[in-house]
């Protein structure tokens, strides 16, 4: 058995973001039900209910913790379930709630070279004692096991880039598969899932290793590539952030799955601009006319 928690389904700044006074965030920050508020992608896994790892550590993972009693501390005066955090990317989205767990607890800390390298170069992550939460280092497509016995994790590359803070200056905008953008899968080995928040194409290798999941949640970043740029609210376009748009068109994210055999589709790491967190926008009837689901913090998935 397979347990998956959302801790936050939202991309970075969440939704409502802070500092946006856009009309949907206008709407889930007057308490809308139709546009309910979502913290920053994460999610946790387990596979017996005891131990759960943490994919992603978004800047709201303390919160995130407190509305989650699976997560809550169950023996001695400081303890916590929370057996590891596994890392798809080294984007501040991705890793700042690490900081949030510096009191001296130990778990497992799991990521690519190219992110561990990142965190090495930032002295403020010292303040996670690797001699309490030791650093493992993963290889792509080597199964990782976990606790329980059975359960096991497998890192694959996905394209995507680096994250804002480490582009490259002369090709700020270069999509890469060297494993600073991976996809987790998560197997007991009788069902399997996907966690693949970032995604700037879909390639051959990314459509075999998606096709016969059990459930994906896939990039929802925008709803189209110039998203940002109609509304007013920022001047980059999708692919120039490392993301597939949704909208059903020769190159989205639900055309690329159409042909593919998937059970359940999740669209997660969705941005505030995103029509589709709005439950009576006609994109949001798209996405789910074409089976997909749309994350909210809270929503469990047990396979």
């Amino acid at each position: 058995m397979l347990q998956i928690v959302v801790l936050g389904a939202a991309a970075g700044g969440g939704f409502p973001q802070w500092n946006s006074n856009a009309p949907a965030c206008q709407r889930a920050r007057a308490g809308d039900p139709a546009a309910p508020a979502r913290t920053q992608a994460s999610i946790a896994v387990s596979g017996d209910g005891v131990s759960w790892y943490v994919l992603n550590a978004s800047p709201d993972l303390r919160a995130q913790i407190n509305h989650t009693p699976d997560l809550y501390p169950r023996d001695g005066l400081r303890s916590t379930p929370i057996a590891g955090v596994i890392l798809t990317n080294g984007e501040i989205d991705s890793i700042v709630g690490l900081l949030t767990m510096r009191e001296r607890q130990p778990f497992g800390l799991y990521a690519t070279a190219p992110v561990l390298h990142q965190m090495d170069a930032n002295p403020i992550f010292t303040a996670l004692d690797s001699t309490i939460v030791p650093r493992h280092r993963l290889e792509l497509d080597r199964p990782l096991a976990l606790e329980p016995p059975g359960l096991r994790i497998t890192p694959f590359a996905v394209p995507g880039k680096a994250p804002l803070y480490a582009e490259n200056s002369i090709n700020p905008a270069e999509i890469l598969t060297n494993g600073e953008n991976i996809g987790l899968e998560i197997s007991d080995g009788t069902v399997r899932a996907l966690f693949i928040p970032g995604c700037a194409a879909m390639t051959d290798a990314l459509r075999q290793r998606i096709d016969g999941a059990d459930v994906v949640f896939f990039d929802g970043t925008l709803w189209r590539d110039d998203e940002m740029i109609r509304a007013g609210l920022g001047s980059k376009t999708g692919h120039r952030m490392g993301h597939l748009s949704m909208a059903d068109e020769p190159d989205g994210t639900i055309a690329a799955f159409r042909p593919l055999h998937v059970g359940r589709k999740v669209f997660i790491h969705i941005n505030n601009s995103n029509p589709v967190l709005l439950a009576d926008s006609p994109e949001r009837r798209q996405a789910e006319d074409a089976g997909w689901d749309i994350a909210y913090d809270g929503m469990k998935i047990t396979l």
